[in-house]
Order: C-alpha cells, then structure tokens, then sequence
C-alpha cells in the first residue's frame, strides 16, 4: 500500500494557496524575499504534512499567469491534487488553466478548497460552489468534495485533511504501486550549493528508491553521480522512495551542471531522445485548431523545451480531437512510456493541449502506415503482452533488449514478458555470435522480407535477361541494417519458402527471367557452340558481339544467362569459357601439379598449350575459386579445389 504521496495545488492567484497550506502544515512555503514582499508565490513551494497511514509531500505552485511554466514544473509526480479556488472571488483564468493542466496529468483524485470563506456570505457561496461543479463535472474532480475553509480562523482545516485522507485512499488503490518497484527516477526542479557539501537537487521522487552511497545518473548528459547524503522533509534519512520530496547531496557533478528540465534516475534507465511519439488532445476550449508541423513549447517533467509537432496522417486537430503525433524537440528530454506531456503556443503563451508519452525514444515515421498506427494504439492498451510487442515494433532496431520494456512500456515484470513474446511468435531471435543473440518482431521480419522482393523484381525489371544478380547488389541496397547476420536470415526464409534461388553470388526470384524472343534463342545457342568449339581460346565478348548478325546489343547478357545456367563459366568480364573446357583443364593442371609439386605460369601455358593472354586470367580465376594457390611463382593444388 502507497503511503507516501505528493500532493499538489493549483488555482489562480492571490486565491489563497500559500496560506491555506500554511494552516494546514504550519509552514509557509514562500522561501524568496521578493515573495514575501509582494505576498505572492513565485516559486514553487514545499511543506509536508502527516494523514496517518499517509505522508504528504506538498508542492505549492504559484497561481500568476506568467509563473505557469513553474507551475508545471511542480505538477511533475504530484499523486493527488487541491483545486484552490477563493469563496469571494470565483473562478479566474488561471483557475481554468490550472485545471486543464491536472486533467492532462491524469490524476486519480483530488480535494476542491474554497477559502477566504470568512470574507463572503453563504448565499454567495453557494453560488460560487455551483460554478464550481459546471467547471469540474467532465474532469476527474467531479465527484470531489468542495470544502469551505478560512485560514484566517481555522474554519474548515480539519474537514479539508479528513477530506485528503479519502483521496489519499483512492490513491493508494491505483496502480502507482508499481512504480515503486520500477527504477529510480525524480525529475529536478531546484538545484544549489552548499558550502562544505556540494551539490544539492530536490524533487519529487517518481518511481523506485535511492540510499546513501547509490551510483546514479543525471540526464539528459549522461553525468554519473554519486549520492553523498539524503534528506526527506529537512530530516536526514539513509533511504527515500517513490513519492516522497527528497533533498539529495551529490558528489561528481557542479551545481551549474544541473538546472530545472534534468533527471536523477538509475544508470541506463533514461534513454534522451529529441523525437517522441505522443497520443496529443486539444483542449475544448481552443478554438483555433493545432497545424501540422506547429512550434510548441513542450512540458515534460520538469522541463521546458521548444519544437514541432507533426500530427500523424492528418494536417490539422481541432478543439477537443485527439490524433498521433510526433514532437520533433530542439534539445533532448528524458520520458518513459505513459508520461504526460503538456503543449502550450510559442506566442501568445497559452496551454492549449496534452497528452501521453507513447514513445520517449522514438524513430521517425515520415508517412505512417496503418500497421504503424495499430502498433500506436497497442501502447495505449492495459494488456502489458501488447504493449510491449508493439514497443519492440515502433523501436525499429535489431539491437533492442528487454530491458527497454520498462521505459518503453511500462512493463514491470520484463523477463515473463519477454518469454510471452517469444513463445507467442511475436519476436524473432537471431542468432549474431556464439554468445550473443538479437531479436527483431515478426512484423518487421515480414517488412524486410518484403522489401528484399520488390528490390528483386525492381533488379528483374531492370535486366530481364538475367535468372538472378549479384548477392553484392543486394548487400548494397540494405548496407543501412545494423546486422548483415538480419538480410542472410531473410534470404533463407524465402529460399525455405521457395520464393527465391539464391548462393553465395546469386540470388533471384523463382519463376523470374528471361523471357526470349525467337532470334535471341538462336543467338544463345550461337554463343555457346562458340565458345565451346574454341575451348580455351574462346573469343572475348567484345569479338562474339561483333560476329553476331542480329541482336548484337543481347549479346553481353546471353552470355551472363548461360553462364547462371551453367553453360558457360564466366572467367571475367571479357572471357567465357565453356563448362566442359573448364573441367577438362582442372583435371589437367591437377595431374601436372601433383607430379611436380608446382607450375609456373610458363609451364601452365606449355600443359595446356596456350598463350599468355588466355594463360593468365584462367590461372587468375582459378585462384579466385581455390583451385590453385600462389606461392612465389609457382602455383599449388587448394585445399578444397572447386569449380
């Protein structure tokens, strides 16, 4: 069971939050001289406050318009939420915005204050708490209670925490549990020094715990830490968790290395990313509809950041919509899967939307197809099997691990998942090394595979008189596959599926070639009679070409033809020989080898009795193949001597 929470307020300013917070802590979280002056809260604010079984961190954010960026700042890791809203005022801008802001956040409950109770009359009140409830009945406060307090006189505390214990408890029923099992993680929202100790960050803590001594990580930056000392609510402590507001002294990093926007999380659990994919929802009451490719500030965390936003298979997203979208950020930011966002407009500053990380690292799709946008809606799913197959789609990568399942998809216990995968059919595991194995889904495995076919048919297309083409040409076109090991795996699929004819050189698709016309089947069958007669002497291609009478410009090709049907034997790229020339010469030069126990070439030219010119790109060839091999200037039987 959850005891520790963190407890956020909003509302518009001057509408009473810092006081309210004071009467129920005794702490008056306005730290700066200037807001103590101005009697206003400018940054945020802490203070804590024990509801046994519960412990509430509290962050105080402050209510002015132009201070909402460090309002959602604080909203980072808030459990439950106080909507302050003041009994003689009502409703204000910033209470609106506020709101929408906690509706983005998708906060399971929290309590309604109307204070500054003492300064109206009932009627009035009542009038204001009916405003009340048509502002929150579509929001996750419908149900919320609305308590009338003074913090002037007292009136209506103790109802306001008896009221914070029943939200605490719906709380405690969700799911957050898990995060306290799930790595280390608490967003920055301040950072200073302190002589003598160093670096000092606090935050709310979002998931996982840390103790004293614990290496950790600052991203984005990838700075690793080391946690010199810890304080939870101004008391040392030698451990702190998920939801919690924890001081932490650090030992390794400046100060001036670490601002707002930046994260202390467990080694390798963030991953910075300037590109996520989000499911994004414009808020009702903008009436201006969201264009694609629109620059937004970004909130995620504790961060602000600027970029694009490119709505998915759509140019527009009207008032109340929700779309796919991906956000193209001009810096990196650190997110795990199901973390909500919030955009507002560049200018005029304005929060027109939100939403939830589906993707914190992810791979641009310039046209998704609808495969891809059924992989979307699996990330959204309460079925952990199908959010992480469709993580391990959207990431695209052939040296994806398991690990990743818990940023990319919220999964918790990641090996049972993970063998699910597997025995589903969903992933393909290859094989790289003796000790290493890489997995890619079976949707990929089919999208590559796809892919190999039509760049065979393209190559078909392109010279219709070949049965197949060189492996080389195909190694070229998916050079960009992490692992060559991924295109072998593929061509045996389709060779098992009889869809190509491939070797170690050659690979085609079956029931592709040529299809020849009456005159290049008689020049065909010209070319090899040839080249047999001829036998090692055979004519170039250049001399064949000239000699033939018709279809002179099919010629080059004929020859590669019979040379993949095995009729001739292609030495280079001038010279043929004929296959029974070929073997009759092997046989020759291996008797003549074996007796001397090596050739020159002068003595291969007197075997075979032939000159120079045809002497040595047969030998070369012959080397190549590892019939022979050089050593000095004789040449040896091969180990393996084979056509």
């Amino acid at each position: 069971m959850l005891k520790d929470l963190i407890l956020g307020t909003a509302g518009h300013i001057d509408h009473g939050k810092t006081s309210l917070i004071g009467a129920l802590t005794g702490t008056n979280t306005d730290r700066l001289p200037e807001e103590k002056k101005r009697g206003i809260t400018i940054e945020l604010g802490y203070a804590h406050l024990d509801l046994p079984p519960y412990r509430l961190g509290i962050v105080d954010v402050p209510g002015h318009e132009k201070f909402v960026r460090q309002m959602l700042a604080g909203a980072t890791g808030m459990d439950l939420a106080l909507l302050v809203v003041a009994g003689d005022d009502s409703i204000k801008q910033q209470t609106k915005e506020h709101l929408d802001i906690l509706r983005m956040l998708d906060l399971p409950a929290g309590v309604i204050a109307l204070t500054k109770c003492d300064l109206s009359d009932p009627e009035w009140l009542d009038l204001v708490e009916e405003e009340i409830r048509q502002l929150v009945e579509d929001t996750f406060l419908k149900d919320a209670p609305i308590i009338r307090t003074s913090s002037k006189t007292g009136a209506g505390i103790d109802e306001l925490k008896s009221a914070l214990i029943d939200a605490c408890n719906l709380v405690a029923e969700t799911d957050r549990a898990h995060r306290a099992n799930a790595p280390f993680r608490m967003a920055v929202d301040r950072t200073f020094t302190i002589d003598g100790h160093g670096t000092v960050i606090t935050g709310s803590i979002s998931s996982g715990e840390l103790s004293v001594g614990d290496q950790l990580q600052i991203q984005p930056g990838d700075i690793s830490v080391r946690v010199r000392g810890l304080q939870n609510h101004d008391s040392s402590v030698e451990t702190a968790r998920r939801g919690q507001r924890a001081a932490i002294n650090l030992a390794g990093v400046h100060h001036l290395e670490i601002e707002r926007g930046h994260e202390l999380c467990a080694t390798g659990h963030l991953v910075p990313s300037k590109l996520l994919t989000v499911k994004l929802h414009l808020l009702s009451r903008i009436n201006k509809p969201l264009k694609d490719r629109t620059r937004i500030r970004f909130h995620v965390g504790t961060a602000e950041l600027f970029g694009n936003v490119r709505l998915l298979n759509q140019t527009e997203l009207l008032s109340g919509e929700s779309c796919y979208a991906q956000v193209f950020l001009n810096e990196p930011a650190v997110a795990v899967w199901n973390q909500p966002c919030v955009i507002r407009n560049q200018s005029p500053v304005e929060t027109v939307g939100g939403g939830r990380v589906l993707d914190p690292n992810a791979k641009r799709l310039k046209k998704p197809s609808d495969l891809d946008l059924k992989m979307m809606e699996q990330l959204t799913s309460d079925d952990p099997i199908k959010r992480a197959s469709a993580s391990c789609y959207l990431s695209n990568d052939i040296n994806w691990t398991p690990s990743e399942l818990s940023r990319r998809a919220g999964i918790v216990n990641v090996e049972e998942v993970f063998s699910q995968l597997k025995e589903n059919g969903d992933l393909i595991e290859i094989k790289v090394t003796i000790t290493r194995t890489v997995v890619i889904h079976r949707e990929r495995f089919h999208e590559l595979a796809e892919r190999v076919m039509k760049t065979l048919e393209r190559l078909h297309q392109l010279r219709p008189l070949r049965f197949t083409h060189p492996r080389s040409v195909l190694d070229v076109e998916f050079s960009y596959l992490d692992q060559p090991e991924l295109l072998e795996l593929i061509v045996n699929e389709l060779k098992k599926q009889k869809k190509v004819n491939a070797n170690i050189n050659s690979i085609g698709l079956v029931g592709y070639g040529p299809n020849l016309s009456k005159g290049q089947k008689v020049l065909l069958g010209e070319l090899i009679e040839s080249v047999k007669a001829a036998g090692l002497t055979s004519p170039t291609v250049t001399e064949l070409t000239k000699s033939a009478k018709k279809n002179k410009e099919s010629v080059a090709e004929l020859l590669d033809m019979a040379s993949e049907n095995g009729d001739l034997v292609k030495i280079n790229d001038d010279f043929f020989l004929h296959r029974n020339s070929l073997e009759t010469t092997q046989a020759t030069l291996a008797e003549e080898i074996t007796k001397s126990g090596g050739l020159t070439m002068s003595e291969i030219r007197q075997v075979l009795d032939i000159s120079r010119k045809y002497a040595i790109p047969i030998c070369e060839y012959l080397d190549d193949i590892g019939f022979t091999i050089r050593d000095g200037d004789k040449r040896l039987l091969g180990k393996s001597p084979t056509t």
